[in-house]
Protein backbone atom coordinates (compact mmCIF):
# COMPACT_ATOMS: atom_id res chain seq x y z
CA UNK A 1 0.00 0.00 0.00
CA UNK A 2 1.59 3.41 -0.75
CA UNK A 3 2.22 5.64 1.94
CA UNK A 4 1.55 9.51 1.48
CA UNK A 5 4.45 11.12 0.94
CA UNK A 6 3.26 13.25 4.07
CA UNK A 7 3.90 10.58 6.73
CA UNK A 8 7.06 9.40 5.53
CA UNK A 9 8.59 11.98 7.64
CA UNK A 10 10.67 11.19 10.72
CA UNK A 11 8.45 10.07 13.44
CA UNK A 12 8.91 12.87 15.58
CA UNK A 13 8.19 15.62 12.50
CA UNK A 14 4.94 17.77 13.53
CA UNK A 15 2.28 18.02 10.47
CA UNK A 16 -0.65 20.26 9.94
CA UNK A 17 -3.76 19.68 11.80
CA UNK A 18 -5.15 19.97 8.28
CA UNK A 19 -2.84 16.70 7.29
CA UNK A 20 -2.85 14.55 9.95
CA UNK A 21 -6.86 14.64 10.09
CA UNK A 22 -6.55 14.07 6.62
CA UNK A 23 -4.22 11.39 6.77
CA UNK A 24 -6.55 9.40 9.64
CA UNK A 25 -9.43 9.98 7.33
CA UNK A 26 -7.94 8.42 4.09
CA UNK A 27 -6.66 5.63 6.33
CA UNK A 28 -10.28 5.01 7.50
CA UNK A 29 -11.74 5.30 4.40
CA UNK A 30 -9.24 2.64 3.28
CA UNK A 31 -10.14 0.48 5.22
CA UNK A 32 -14.02 0.50 5.51
CA UNK A 33 -14.00 0.12 1.46
CA UNK A 34 -11.59 -3.09 1.95
CA UNK A 35 -13.18 -4.77 4.73
CA UNK A 36 -17.13 -2.88 4.72
CA UNK A 37 -16.98 -3.24 0.79
CA UNK A 38 -18.22 -6.22 -0.04
CA UNK A 39 -21.09 -6.35 2.73
CA UNK A 40 -22.29 -2.93 1.13
CA UNK A 41 -21.96 -4.27 -2.27
CA UNK A 42 -24.19 -7.14 -1.75
CA UNK A 43 -26.84 -5.22 0.13
CA UNK A 44 -26.92 -2.76 -2.65
CA UNK A 45 -27.21 -6.06 -5.27
CA UNK A 46 -29.88 -7.62 -3.14
CA UNK A 47 -31.88 -4.28 -2.90
CA UNK A 48 -31.54 -3.53 -6.61
CA UNK A 49 -32.63 -7.11 -7.33
CA UNK A 50 -35.73 -6.76 -4.71
CA UNK A 51 -37.24 -3.32 -6.07
CA UNK A 52 -37.02 -4.93 -10.11
CA UNK A 53 -39.49 -8.07 -8.97
CA UNK A 54 -42.61 -6.25 -8.30
CA UNK A 55 -44.00 -6.56 -11.83
CA UNK A 56 -42.10 -10.27 -11.63
CA UNK A 57 -43.86 -10.69 -9.15
CA UNK A 58 -47.35 -9.88 -10.60
CA UNK A 59 -46.38 -12.40 -13.72
CA UNK A 60 -45.15 -15.39 -11.68
CA UNK A 61 -48.52 -15.20 -9.25
CA UNK A 62 -50.65 -13.94 -11.55
CA UNK A 63 -53.34 -16.75 -11.80
CA UNK A 64 -53.79 -15.66 -7.88
CA UNK A 65 -53.78 -12.64 -7.73
CA UNK A 66 -56.04 -11.47 -11.25
CA UNK A 67 -59.74 -12.79 -12.65
CA UNK A 68 -61.49 -12.45 -15.58
CA UNK A 69 -64.77 -13.17 -13.95
CA UNK A 70 -67.25 -10.26 -15.29
CA UNK A 71 -70.28 -9.29 -12.84
CA UNK A 72 -70.49 -7.47 -9.46
CA UNK A 73 -68.50 -8.64 -6.48
CA UNK A 74 -70.24 -10.43 -3.65
CA UNK A 75 -70.24 -9.23 -0.35
CA UNK A 76 -67.01 -9.30 1.77
CA UNK A 77 -68.72 -11.28 4.00
CA UNK A 78 -69.20 -13.94 1.40
CA UNK A 79 -65.79 -13.86 0.20
CA UNK A 80 -64.24 -14.22 3.41
CA UNK A 81 -67.22 -17.24 4.32
CA UNK A 82 -65.70 -19.00 1.10
CA UNK A 83 -61.72 -18.88 2.25
CA UNK A 84 -62.71 -20.02 5.60
CA UNK A 85 -64.41 -22.81 4.19
CA UNK A 86 -60.94 -24.36 2.64
CA UNK A 87 -59.11 -22.74 5.19
CA UNK A 88 -58.79 -25.88 7.53
CA UNK A 89 -60.45 -26.91 11.47
CA UNK A 90 -60.72 -23.80 13.48
CA UNK A 91 -58.90 -21.44 11.09
CA UNK A 92 -58.01 -17.83 12.38
CA UNK A 93 -58.55 -14.41 10.34
CA UNK A 94 -55.52 -12.36 10.61
CA UNK A 95 -56.71 -10.00 8.31
CA UNK A 96 -58.71 -9.16 4.82
CA UNK A 97 -57.67 -6.96 2.15
CA UNK A 98 -60.46 -6.81 -0.60
CA UNK A 99 -59.78 -6.49 -4.19
CA UNK A 100 -58.60 -3.23 -5.00
CA UNK A 101 -59.33 -2.82 -8.53
CA UNK A 102 -61.68 -4.82 -10.61
CA UNK A 103 -59.86 -7.90 -11.70
CA UNK A 104 -57.89 -8.26 -8.77
CA UNK A 105 -58.39 -10.88 -6.14
CA UNK A 106 -59.66 -10.51 -2.67
CA UNK A 107 -56.83 -11.55 -0.05
CA UNK A 108 -58.28 -13.28 3.28
CA UNK A 109 -55.24 -13.97 5.72
CA UNK A 110 -55.01 -16.67 8.31
CA UNK A 111 -52.68 -16.52 11.46
CA UNK A 112 -49.95 -19.48 11.67
CA UNK A 113 -48.03 -19.82 14.24
CA UNK A 114 -45.66 -22.25 12.50
CA UNK A 115 -44.71 -19.55 9.66
CA UNK A 116 -43.15 -16.97 12.35
CA UNK A 117 -43.29 -13.20 13.02
CA UNK A 118 -45.16 -11.27 10.46
CA UNK A 119 -45.88 -14.13 7.96
CA UNK A 120 -49.17 -15.04 7.49
CA UNK A 121 -51.20 -17.96 5.06
CA UNK A 122 -53.40 -16.10 2.57
CA UNK A 123 -55.68 -17.78 0.25
CA UNK A 124 -57.07 -15.93 -2.68
CA UNK A 125 -60.80 -15.21 -3.67
CA UNK A 126 -62.37 -14.48 -6.92
CA UNK A 127 -64.83 -12.03 -5.55
CA UNK A 128 -66.84 -12.48 -7.96
CA UNK A 129 -67.29 -16.15 -8.35
CA UNK A 130 -65.90 -16.88 -4.50
CA UNK A 131 -63.65 -19.51 -6.65
CA UNK A 132 -60.43 -20.16 -4.60
CA UNK A 133 -57.69 -18.46 -7.07
CA UNK A 134 -54.89 -19.71 -5.28
CA UNK A 135 -52.69 -20.15 -1.67
CA UNK A 136 -49.72 -18.62 -0.32
CA UNK A 137 -47.55 -17.21 2.60
CA UNK A 138 -47.42 -13.53 2.60
CA UNK A 139 -44.89 -11.47 4.91
CA UNK A 140 -45.92 -8.31 6.69
CA UNK A 141 -47.88 -4.87 6.00
CA UNK A 142 -46.35 -4.61 2.35
CA UNK A 143 -47.74 -7.98 1.39
CA UNK A 144 -45.09 -9.26 -0.35
CA UNK A 145 -44.70 -13.01 -1.57
CA UNK A 146 -43.17 -15.85 -1.39
CA UNK A 147 -40.61 -14.84 -4.30
CA UNK A 148 -39.78 -11.20 -3.12
CA UNK A 149 -39.98 -12.60 0.70
CA UNK A 150 -36.66 -14.76 -0.01
CA UNK A 151 -35.31 -11.75 -1.34
CA UNK A 152 -35.91 -9.31 1.24
CA UNK A 153 -34.26 -11.93 3.58
CA UNK A 154 -31.41 -12.18 1.44
CA UNK A 155 -31.15 -8.27 1.44
CA UNK A 156 -31.40 -8.56 4.98
CA UNK A 157 -30.06 -11.49 6.69
CA UNK A 158 -28.09 -13.07 3.83
CA UNK A 159 -31.01 -15.95 4.50
CA UNK A 160 -29.22 -16.90 8.04
CA UNK A 161 -32.15 -15.25 10.39
CA UNK A 162 -30.78 -12.55 12.78
CA UNK A 163 -27.14 -13.47 12.95
CA UNK A 164 -27.19 -12.38 9.24
CA UNK A 165 -28.33 -9.32 10.08
CA UNK A 166 -24.98 -8.58 11.31
CA UNK A 167 -23.96 -7.66 7.95
CA UNK A 168 -26.42 -5.71 7.05
CA UNK A 169 -26.12 -3.34 10.22
CA UNK A 170 -22.42 -3.16 9.27
CA UNK A 171 -23.08 -1.67 5.87
CA UNK A 172 -25.58 0.42 6.97
CA UNK A 173 -23.41 2.29 10.10
CA UNK A 174 -20.17 2.56 7.84
CA UNK A 175 -22.36 3.62 4.56
CA UNK A 176 -22.18 7.33 5.47
CA UNK A 177 -18.86 7.59 7.06
CA UNK A 178 -17.11 6.00 3.90
CA UNK A 179 -19.64 8.47 1.91
CA UNK A 180 -18.61 11.54 4.10
CA UNK A 181 -15.08 10.50 4.21
CA UNK A 182 -14.66 10.18 0.66
CA UNK A 183 -16.23 13.42 0.12
CA UNK A 184 -13.76 15.37 2.07
CA UNK A 185 -11.22 13.51 0.44
CA UNK A 186 -11.87 14.16 -2.47
CA UNK A 187 -13.04 17.79 -2.57
CA UNK A 188 -9.39 18.65 -0.54
CA UNK A 189 -7.34 16.60 -3.07
CA UNK A 190 -9.07 17.96 -6.50
CA UNK A 191 -7.20 21.11 -6.43
CA UNK A 192 -3.20 19.51 -6.61
CA UNK A 193 -1.22 21.05 -9.56
CA UNK A 194 -1.21 18.42 -12.86
CA UNK A 195 2.48 17.71 -13.36
CA UNK A 196 3.31 18.64 -17.54
CA UNK A 197 5.30 15.05 -17.67
CA UNK A 198 4.04 12.24 -19.13
CA UNK A 199 2.66 9.61 -16.50
CA UNK A 200 3.56 6.27 -16.69
CA UNK A 201 0.96 3.50 -17.92
CA UNK A 202 0.05 2.42 -13.79
CA UNK A 203 -0.47 5.29 -12.91
CA UNK A 204 -2.65 6.56 -15.21
CA UNK A 205 -5.01 3.35 -14.94
CA UNK A 206 -4.48 4.46 -11.00
CA UNK A 207 -5.88 7.94 -11.65
CA UNK A 208 -9.02 6.83 -13.64
CA UNK A 209 -10.11 4.60 -11.41
CA UNK A 210 -9.73 7.44 -8.68
CA UNK A 211 -11.76 9.73 -10.83
CA UNK A 212 -14.36 7.35 -11.92
CA UNK A 213 -14.58 6.18 -7.64
CA UNK A 214 -14.39 9.90 -6.56
CA UNK A 215 -17.09 11.12 -8.94
CA UNK A 216 -19.64 8.25 -8.52
CA UNK A 217 -19.24 8.58 -4.54
CA UNK A 218 -20.13 12.54 -5.04
CA UNK A 219 -22.81 12.25 -7.63
CA UNK A 220 -24.60 9.38 -4.94
CA UNK A 221 -23.81 11.37 -1.81
CA UNK A 222 -27.49 12.06 -0.94
CA UNK A 223 -28.48 8.67 -1.84
CA UNK A 224 -25.63 6.81 0.29
CA UNK A 225 -26.74 8.96 2.94
CA UNK A 226 -30.37 8.26 2.93
CA UNK A 227 -30.35 4.63 2.51
CA UNK A 228 -27.76 4.45 5.45
CA UNK A 229 -30.17 6.42 7.21
CA UNK A 230 -33.05 4.17 6.05
CA UNK A 231 -30.91 1.08 6.58
CA UNK A 232 -30.05 1.58 10.39
CA UNK A 233 -33.85 2.47 11.97
CA UNK A 234 -34.53 -1.33 10.39
CA UNK A 235 -31.11 -2.95 11.72
CA UNK A 236 -30.90 -5.18 15.26
CA UNK A 237 -29.22 -3.27 17.56
CA UNK A 238 -28.45 0.31 16.14
CA UNK A 239 -32.23 0.41 15.19
CA UNK A 240 -33.44 -0.54 18.86
CA UNK A 241 -31.43 2.50 19.75
CA UNK A 242 -33.06 4.65 17.31
CA UNK A 243 -36.30 3.74 18.36
CA UNK A 244 -35.25 5.05 21.95
CA UNK A 245 -34.22 8.11 20.94
CA UNK A 246 -37.55 8.71 19.26
CA UNK A 247 -39.68 7.69 22.15
CA UNK A 248 -37.96 9.46 24.13
CA UNK A 249 -37.90 12.46 21.87
CA UNK A 250 -41.73 11.80 21.20
CA UNK A 251 -41.07 10.79 17.51
CA UNK A 252 -43.38 8.43 17.48
CA UNK A 253 -45.63 7.49 14.97
CA UNK A 254 -49.34 7.58 16.39
CA UNK A 255 -51.23 4.23 16.05
CA UNK A 256 -55.15 3.81 16.31
CA UNK A 257 -56.34 2.60 19.63
CA UNK A 258 -58.05 -0.68 19.51
CA UNK A 259 -59.20 -1.13 22.90
CA UNK A 260 -62.55 -0.17 23.90
CA UNK A 261 -61.37 0.92 27.44
CA UNK A 262 -61.23 4.76 27.39
CA UNK A 263 -59.02 4.94 30.07
CA UNK A 264 -56.11 2.89 28.01
CA UNK A 265 -54.08 4.72 24.95
CA UNK A 266 -52.41 3.01 22.35
CA UNK A 267 -49.00 2.25 22.08
CA UNK A 268 -47.04 4.29 18.91
CA UNK A 269 -46.86 2.06 15.71
CA UNK A 270 -43.42 1.10 14.51
CA UNK A 271 -42.94 1.03 10.58
CA UNK A 272 -40.66 -1.46 10.74
CA UNK A 273 -41.98 -3.85 12.97
CA UNK A 274 -42.22 -6.85 10.49
CA UNK A 275 -38.52 -6.34 10.49
CA UNK A 276 -38.07 -6.50 14.40
CA UNK A 277 -40.89 -8.96 14.84
CA UNK A 278 -42.88 -7.33 17.12
CA UNK A 279 -45.76 -8.77 18.97
CA UNK A 280 -47.87 -6.02 18.00
CA UNK A 281 -47.12 -7.36 13.82
CA UNK A 282 -47.41 -11.23 15.04
CA UNK A 283 -50.08 -12.69 12.71
CA UNK A 284 -51.69 -14.56 15.56
CA UNK A 285 -52.14 -11.40 17.98
CA UNK A 286 -54.23 -8.73 15.64
CA UNK A 287 -54.49 -4.85 17.06
CA UNK A 288 -53.32 -5.61 20.29
CA UNK A 289 -52.51 -2.81 22.63
CA UNK A 290 -49.54 -2.99 25.18
CA UNK A 291 -50.30 -0.44 27.05
CA UNK A 292 -49.59 -0.54 31.26
CA UNK A 293 -46.90 -1.66 32.93
CA UNK A 294 -48.92 -4.96 34.55
CA UNK A 295 -50.03 -7.44 31.99
CA UNK A 296 -53.76 -7.70 32.31
CA UNK A 297 -55.56 -11.04 32.91
CA UNK A 298 -56.31 -12.87 29.58
CA UNK A 299 -60.22 -11.33 27.80
CA UNK A 300 -62.81 -13.40 27.20
CA UNK A 301 -62.68 -14.90 23.31
CA UNK A 302 -65.45 -13.43 21.00
CA UNK A 303 -66.41 -15.51 17.93
CA UNK A 304 -65.90 -13.59 14.86
CA UNK A 305 -68.67 -13.44 12.63
CA UNK A 306 -68.03 -13.06 9.16
CA UNK A 307 -71.28 -10.57 8.36
CA UNK A 308 -69.39 -8.03 10.66
CA UNK A 309 -66.79 -7.65 8.06
CA UNK A 310 -69.51 -5.86 5.90
CA UNK A 311 -70.91 -3.28 8.48
CA UNK A 312 -67.09 -2.36 10.00
CA UNK A 313 -65.99 -1.49 6.03
CA UNK A 314 -69.25 0.02 5.20
CA UNK A 315 -68.71 2.42 8.88
CA UNK A 316 -65.07 2.74 8.05
CA UNK A 317 -66.24 4.04 4.34
CA UNK A 318 -68.65 6.70 5.88
CA UNK A 319 -65.99 7.70 8.26
CA UNK A 320 -63.53 8.88 5.37
CA UNK A 321 -61.47 5.71 4.94
CA UNK A 322 -61.07 6.30 1.17
CA UNK A 323 -58.54 4.24 -0.03
CA UNK A 324 -58.48 1.19 -2.32
CA UNK A 325 -56.49 -0.56 -0.70
CA UNK A 326 -57.54 -1.64 2.85
CA UNK A 327 -56.79 -3.84 5.13
CA UNK A 328 -59.68 -5.07 8.25
CA UNK A 329 -58.03 -7.25 11.15
CA UNK A 330 -60.81 -8.40 13.58
CA UNK A 331 -60.26 -8.32 17.28
CA UNK A 332 -61.16 -12.10 19.03
CA UNK A 333 -60.91 -10.29 22.42
CA UNK A 334 -63.38 -8.54 24.69
CA UNK A 335 -63.01 -5.20 24.52
CA UNK A 336 -61.01 -5.02 21.33
CA UNK A 337 -61.99 -3.09 18.32
CA UNK A 338 -61.74 -4.05 15.01
CA UNK A 339 -59.44 -1.83 12.83
CA UNK A 340 -59.66 -0.65 8.86
CA UNK A 341 -56.28 0.60 7.68
CA UNK A 342 -55.39 2.02 4.30
CA UNK A 343 -52.54 0.54 3.14
CA UNK A 344 -51.54 2.45 -0.29
CA UNK A 345 -47.92 3.40 0.61
CA UNK A 346 -47.51 5.01 -2.68
CA UNK A 347 -47.68 9.02 -3.83
CA UNK A 348 -49.66 10.41 -2.16
CA UNK A 349 -49.83 8.18 0.75
CA UNK A 350 -52.69 6.60 2.26
CA UNK A 351 -52.70 5.49 5.46
CA UNK A 352 -55.10 6.71 7.37
CA UNK A 353 -56.93 4.09 10.17
CA UNK A 354 -59.89 3.49 12.31
CA UNK A 355 -61.15 1.12 15.18
CA UNK A 356 -64.56 0.32 14.85
CA UNK A 357 -66.75 -1.37 17.81
CA UNK A 358 -67.68 -4.31 16.12
CA UNK A 359 -70.98 -4.38 18.32
CA UNK A 360 -72.29 -1.01 17.59
CA UNK A 361 -70.07 -0.33 14.53
CA UNK A 362 -69.32 2.76 15.71
CA UNK A 363 -65.96 4.46 15.26
CA UNK A 364 -63.98 4.60 18.46
CA UNK A 365 -60.76 6.54 16.99
CA UNK A 366 -59.19 7.95 14.01
CA UNK A 367 -56.00 8.37 13.16
CA UNK A 368 -55.06 10.55 10.42
CA UNK A 369 -51.55 10.68 7.98
CA UNK A 370 -52.26 14.05 7.76
CA UNK A 371 -52.17 15.17 11.27
CA UNK A 372 -48.87 12.78 11.94
CA UNK A 373 -45.74 14.69 13.14
CA UNK A 374 -43.39 16.12 10.71
CA UNK A 375 -40.38 12.83 11.65
CA UNK A 376 -43.13 10.65 11.29
CA UNK A 377 -43.68 11.71 8.33
CA UNK A 378 -40.74 11.49 7.06
CA UNK A 379 -39.81 8.20 8.86
CA UNK A 380 -42.82 6.98 6.81
CA UNK A 381 -41.80 8.05 3.39
CA UNK A 382 -38.50 7.13 3.71
CA UNK A 383 -39.10 3.55 4.75
CA UNK A 384 -41.69 3.31 1.59
CA UNK A 385 -39.05 4.82 -0.76
CA UNK A 386 -36.49 2.70 0.39
CA UNK A 387 -38.45 -0.32 -0.44
CA UNK A 388 -38.70 1.17 -3.76
CA UNK A 389 -43.09 1.82 -3.22
CA UNK A 390 -43.59 5.53 -2.56
CA UNK A 391 -43.23 6.88 -6.04
CA UNK A 392 -44.05 3.53 -8.28
CA UNK A 393 -41.99 3.01 -11.06
CA UNK A 394 -40.10 6.09 -10.83
CA UNK A 395 -39.17 4.71 -7.03
CA UNK A 396 -37.82 1.44 -9.07
CA UNK A 397 -35.82 3.63 -11.48
CA UNK A 398 -34.20 5.56 -9.24
CA UNK A 399 -32.97 2.61 -6.92
CA UNK A 400 -32.31 0.35 -9.68
CA UNK A 401 -29.92 3.38 -10.86
CA UNK A 402 -28.43 4.30 -7.57
CA UNK A 403 -27.58 0.50 -6.66
CA UNK A 404 -25.53 0.06 -10.13
CA UNK A 405 -23.61 3.04 -9.61
CA UNK A 406 -22.83 2.15 -5.86
CA UNK A 407 -21.64 -1.66 -7.08
CA UNK A 408 -19.72 0.13 -10.25
CA UNK A 409 -18.12 2.54 -7.07
CA UNK A 410 -17.34 -0.45 -5.04
CA UNK A 411 -15.51 -1.89 -7.89
CA UNK A 412 -13.59 1.16 -8.90
CA UNK A 413 -12.60 1.41 -5.62
CA UNK A 414 -10.90 -2.14 -5.61
CA UNK A 415 -9.85 -1.69 -8.90
CA UNK A 416 -7.51 1.33 -7.36
CA UNK A 417 -6.46 -0.67 -3.83
CA UNK A 418 -5.11 -3.69 -6.40
CA UNK A 419 -3.46 -0.79 -9.00
CA UNK A 420 -1.91 0.53 -5.81
CA UNK A 421 -0.77 -2.58 -4.24
CA UNK A 422 0.81 -4.07 -7.40
CA UNK A 423 2.96 -0.51 -7.09
CA UNK A 424 3.75 -1.65 -3.50
CA UNK A 425 5.16 -4.84 -4.27
CA UNK A 426 8.73 -3.49 -4.03
CA UNK A 427 8.15 -0.80 -0.79
CA UNK A 428 10.72 -0.93 1.58
CA UNK A 429 8.80 1.04 4.55
CA UNK A 430 5.98 -0.58 6.57
CA UNK A 431 2.43 0.38 6.65
CA UNK A 432 1.26 3.21 8.04
CA UNK A 433 -1.59 2.00 10.93
CA UNK A 434 -4.77 3.62 12.21
CA UNK A 435 -3.02 4.23 15.21
CA UNK A 436 0.08 5.83 13.88
CA UNK A 437 -2.11 7.96 12.15
CA UNK A 438 -3.81 8.91 15.36
CA UNK A 439 -1.34 10.09 16.97
CA UNK A 440 0.22 12.19 14.35
CA UNK A 441 -3.44 14.70 15.10
CA UNK A 442 -2.48 17.18 17.33
CA UNK A 443 -4.17 16.62 20.68
CA UNK A 444 -6.81 19.70 20.73
CA UNK A 445 -8.40 17.04 17.49
CA UNK A 446 -7.76 13.98 19.31
CA UNK A 447 -10.37 15.01 22.12
CA UNK A 448 -13.26 15.53 20.00
CA UNK A 449 -12.38 13.05 17.58
CA UNK A 450 -12.40 10.61 20.66
CA UNK A 451 -15.62 11.60 22.31
CA UNK A 452 -17.53 11.39 19.05
CA UNK A 453 -16.24 8.08 18.35
CA UNK A 454 -16.90 6.93 21.85
CA UNK A 455 -20.75 7.92 21.42
CA UNK A 456 -20.92 6.36 17.81
CA UNK A 457 -19.42 2.83 19.26
CA UNK A 458 -21.77 2.84 22.26
CA UNK A 459 -25.17 4.06 19.45
CA UNK A 460 -23.93 1.92 16.78
CA UNK A 461 -22.65 -1.28 18.50
CA UNK A 462 -21.52 -3.08 15.20
CA UNK A 463 -19.95 -0.10 14.40
CA UNK A 464 -18.08 -0.12 17.46
CA UNK A 465 -17.21 -3.79 17.63
CA UNK A 466 -15.60 -3.53 13.86
CA UNK A 467 -13.79 -0.95 14.55
CA UNK A 468 -11.99 -2.66 17.09
CA UNK A 469 -11.15 -5.30 14.87
CA UNK A 470 -9.62 -3.10 12.54
CA UNK A 471 -7.31 -1.67 14.81
CA UNK A 472 -6.35 -5.34 15.59
CA UNK A 473 -5.69 -5.99 12.12
CA UNK A 474 -4.02 -3.38 11.53
CA UNK A 475 -1.49 -3.90 14.18
CA UNK A 476 -0.78 -7.24 13.49
CA UNK A 477 -0.17 -6.64 9.88
CA UNK A 478 1.98 -3.64 10.58
CA UNK A 479 3.97 -6.02 13.07
CA UNK A 480 4.22 -8.83 10.66
CA UNK A 481 5.73 -6.08 7.85
CA UNK A 482 8.22 -4.56 10.33
CA UNK A 483 9.38 -8.02 11.26
CA UNK A 484 9.95 -9.01 7.43
CA UNK A 485 11.78 -6.08 6.92
CA UNK A 486 13.76 -6.41 9.96
CA UNK A 487 15.19 -9.86 9.40
CA UNK A 488 16.07 -9.02 5.74
CA UNK A 489 17.61 -5.81 7.05
CA UNK A 490 19.62 -8.06 9.09
CA UNK A 491 20.28 -11.22 6.41
CA UNK A 492 21.34 -8.20 4.11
Amino acid sequence: MNQPANLRANAGEKLSAQTAFLALLRRLHFYIGLFVGPFIFVAALTGTLYVLTPQFENYLYADALFTDSQGASQPLSRQTEAAINVAGVNPKIYAVRPAPERGDTTRVMFSDPQLGASKSRAIFIDPVTLAVKGEMTVYGTSGILPFRTWLDDLHRGLLLGDIGRVYSELAASWLWVAALGGVVLWFTGRRKPRTSRKLSEKIEKQQRSRHWHSTLGVILLAGLLFFSATGLTWSQWAGDNIGVLRAYMGWMTPAVKTSLSPELVAAPADEHAEHHAHMADMPDMPGMDMSGDVMPAAPATVAVSTLTFDGVVQAARASGIEAHRIEIRPAYTAGKAWTVTEVDRSWPTQVDAVSVDPASLQITDHVRFADFPLLAKLTRWGVDAHMGILFGVWNQVILVAFGTGLCAMIAWGYRLWWLRRQGDAGSSSPAITLLQTWKRVPFALQCPIALVTLGLAISLPVMGGSLLIFLMIDIVRWQRQKKALKTASALS
